[in-house]
């Protein structure tokens, strides 16, 4: 592919994206810990939750891509959802990768994580636009998108236990009482 707008649209998406997640990092505690902002605001520091802040601001992203790139892309959510699939999968991959070797983590690696899993989905999202994929796995992105947007709806509301939704300091799932 050799379309150099989708290119500089979906790259500058980064940071504006990168943006919006660091505000959704505290939006919980300004508001007062009001319950419907835990939809997209972080409430604790486990990793889910700095996985959520990631994914709201692409999907909101990419309804602006949607519309500003100048030519018809079909497979556009297609793409859009392979990218929000790699974006939390590279954070959680980098950040207990660096973790794990460092005995620890440091913020601004942390932040710098944040920063390269939304670059990779952005980028995936690019790289899968002209994709033209058969029906079945159509259907099954749609269905993975359904599933991301139930996921990150309700998982902070009734986490699982498991270590992803688990603070590492406190142990806290979910939002705190």
């Amino acid at each position: 592919m050799r379309d150099r707008y989708a290119w500089r649209v979906l790259t500058v998406a980064i940071v504006p994206i990168f943006l919006l997640g660091s505000i959704l990092h505290f939006v919980h505690d300004w508001s007062g810990g009001w319950r419907p902002m835990a939809l997209v605001g972080a409430v604790n520091e486990s990793v889910w939750e700095h996985l959520k802040i990631a994914f709201w601001p692409a999907l909101l992203s990419g309804l602006f891509e949607w519309r500003m790139l100048d030519r018809p892309y079909p497979s556009f959510w297609a793409a859009r959802t392979l990218g929000l699939l790699v974006t939390p999968a590279t954070i959680a991959v980098v950040f207990y990768g660096y973790t794990a070797m460092l005995g620890g983590h440091w913020l601004i690696a942390d932040i710098g994580t944040f920063l390269v899993g939304i670059a990779a989905g952005q980028w995936v999202c690019y790289a899968a636009l002209d994709w033209r994929p058969v029906r079945p796995t159509r259907w099954l992105l749609r269905l993975v998108l359904v599933g991301l947007l139930v996921g990150f709806s309700c998982l902070t509301y009734w986490p699982p236990e498991w270590f992803l939704f688990r603070e590492a300091g406190t142990g806290i799932t979910g939002i705190p009482s």
